[in-house]
């Protein structure tokens, strides 16, 4: 019974513990966001106009940017060729603006590169999704599989999702250390301005990390139950 109660506990604690840590990673991105969309960039250079020059400047003419809704909505669209820019990011010309830019970009001058792990992590998607779509369907009719089954597949998806953030951490490094070279190298942003970008940036890559460790912690939190249940 004693032991019952410790791993309880633990799992409430681990659940916790998750649900914390993509909260933190959150706000911080959102308070990045909301400081530096406030301080205009010296160039005055919108987040379209940034994005622009670097793929041009990369041979990237062919790659079109293009305005979508929501707010830090930002992509690049491998299969497209397209960088998708929410509507401050398109048209506004702070730090947050042209740094989130330039890191689309960055994506995108991967995709030029064949860069190992964005290929990676493209033919791991539609997997993920699968498997998600798998364990969204078992959650519905977890009846039918009884709390032992319903565990085992909730493991299984954690571990595949887990694997595809592993992957997706460094990706996003790499794009963020390529657009803030790129800002640099094609004179996009001040020598002042460079600690906002690397706090933009910085605070943008805290919430990947957040999801990995989110994803592990809740992934530990299924091990600990089925071993209880096992038990």
């Amino acid at each position: 019974m004693y032991l019952y109660g410790l791993e309880t506990m633990a799992t409430l604690m681990l659940s916790i513990l998750g649900f914390g840590i993509v909260i933190f990673a959150q706000l911080r991105i959102q308070s990045s966001y909301s400081k530096y969309k406030k301080v205009e960039s010296v160039k005055k250079m919108s987040g379209c106009e940034v994005a622009r020059t670097i793929l041009d400047s990369n041979g990237l003419t062919d790659i079109h940017v293009v305005e979508v809704s929501g707010e830090l909505s930002d992509h690049y669209d491998p299969n497209r060729k397209v960088v998708r820019l929410s509507h401050d990011i398109f048209h506004g010309t702070s730090i947050a603006s042209i740094s989130v830019a330039a890191h689309e970009c960055g994506h995108a001058i991967q995709d030029k590169e064949n860069y190992s792990l964005m290929r990676i992590r493209s033919f791991l998607v539609p997997i993920v999704n699968l498997v998600s779509y798998i364990g969204y369907f078992v959650s519905i009719f977890g009846f039918l599989v009884g709390v032992m089954g319903y565990l085992k597949i909730g493991i299984f998806v954690l571990l595949a999702t887990v694997l595809f953030q592993l992957v997706t951490l460094p990706v996003e490094f790499d794009a963020s250390r390529r657009a803030k070279a790129q800002m640099e190298k094609l004179d996009l942003t001040s020598s002042n301005e460079l600690e906002g970008v690397s706090s933009m940036l910085g605070a943008a890559a805290m919430t990947y990390v957040a999801s990995l460790l989110s994803s592990l912690i809740n992934l530990l939190r299924l091990i600990v139950m089925f071993r209880d249940r096992d038990n």
